[in-house]
């Protein structure tokens, strides 16, 4: 893990969007195309603002969620709806969504069709995970029956997740799914963050704490852009 530290939100979004830029555009040259990652929730609005202005040849890019809560994108709570608001604007609006939701009555019944989907994509360009105040990194939740099933080696791309302390049932990649990235990054702010982060660092225990198989992974090592604001 490494950890980058910047003076505000403003400063890690601009730095952090050069990056990602850099990342893709040199994928499109080497491979003719980019597969981005990409988390949900508040802290990276700013940052798909930021993405969806740059210079890129967007239409080879391909965008996809590390998870999303299992509704259509008219709902407010889906994160479906938060990338297409916010990433799939103006210059990056050429870019190609894989979406992680299917009409199914529930979201174990959306797998089979969305396992299909996902099937044809070559390792990830770059994944950007987020991490709650519980150590759960995409919907990877140590309080839901399915956690074991979402870290095991041998696990599927997608599973269907049932938290007990959060609203939804979930889609997710799996841990090995999200580990086969060519660069991984923990999109972090707020110091209350950096307390969890340096409590899952100081740990082992990944199904306590999931954030932790990705802290400890060695083949991939976790960028983490931190800002305390």
């Amino acid at each position: 893990m490494q950890l980058h530290t910047f003076a505000d939100s403003q400063a890690l979004n601009l730095a952090f969007a050069d990056q990602l830029t850099a990342i893709l555009r040199n994928a499109i040259q080497q491979r003719g195309a980019a597969y981005l990652v990409v988390s949900g929730g508040r802290t990276p609005q700013a940052l798909f603002q930021q993405l969806a202005q740059t210079e890129l040849d967007w239409s080879k890019v391909t965008i996809t969620l590390a998870d999303d809560r299992f509704l259509p994108d008219t709902e407010q709570d889906s994160n479906e709806r938060l990338v297409k608001a916010s990433l799939l604007q103006h210059k990056a609006a050429a870019a190609r969504f894989i979406s992680l939701y299917a009409a199914t009555a529930s979201a174990e019944q959306a797998i089979p069709t969305l396992l299909q989907r996902v099937a044809g994509l070559p390792t990830f360009d770059a994944v950007i995970l987020g991490m709650g105040e519980d150590g759960h990194t995409a919907s990877l939740f140590p309080c839901s029956a399915q956690i074991s099933a979402g870290l095991a080696a041998d696990a599927a791309d997608l599973l269907a997740v049932q938290p007990t302390t959060a609203q939804y049932q979930r889609i997710s990649f799996s841990k090995v799914r999200l580990l086969n990235s060519r660069a991984l990054f923990l999109h972090l702010v707020g110091e209350s963050k950096l307390k969890v982060l340096n409590e899952a660092a100081a740990g082992t225990d990944e199904l306590a704490m999931p954030i932790r198989a990705f802290i400890h992974h060695t083949d991939v090592e976790l960028s983490v852009m931190f800002a305390a604001k």
